[in-house]
């Protein structure tokens, strides 16, 4: 889906004009939007023609398809480091700059990336959102839950 420069420059402004009626998280464009959704619905329209996996938008099967051909076009201009995504990339320059700008409220650890404070915030809530669907055991991460599953299915990735 195409839109016009007019609405891409609202990206520089920080505004962000819609909002999921499900969580309040806002968005600059509603594209964005429409790919959040699916987050709450489970919905993955876009899947992986190598290995299947499913994805809520295109631009996530993209950077996934870079584990299957190794490409990694975003490259850190102080080591050299390659990245499979500009996420990867930014929370690594922290590295280099020493940032480590989440703290946990409960004990003070502190973390270069968002989703990591996330996780170890289970740590002190108990909350485990990841259910397996075959036995049931909950776990705290979804890398958890996935590496658990491999026990069910007999997958060994490592050969």
């Amino acid at each position: 889906m195409k839109y016009s420069l007019t609405e891409h420059s609202i990206v520089h402004t920080g505004v962000k004009p819609y909002k999921c009626d499900v969580c309040s998280k806002t968005f600059t464009s509603k594209q964005d939007l429409t790919a959040h959704l699916r987050i709450h619905t489970g919905e993955k329209p876009y899947k992986c023609n190598v290995c299947s996996k499913s994805y809520t938008s295109k631009y996530h099967l993209i950077e996934h398809s870079r584990v299957h051909t190794g490409d990694k076009p975003y490259k850190c201009d102080v080591c050299s480091k390659a990245f499979t995504s500009k996420n990867r990339l930014t929370a690594h320059l922290k590295v280099h700059t020493g940032e480590i700008p989440y703290k946990c409220y409960v004990c003070g650890k502190i973390f270069p990336m968002k989703h990591r404070l996330t996780e170890h915030l289970r740590v002190h809530t108990g909350e485990k959102p990841y259910k397996c669907n075959v036995c049931s055991k909950t776990f705290t991460t979804k890398q958890s839950l996935t590496k658990h599953s491999r026990v069910h299915t007999r997958e060994n990735p490592y050969k």
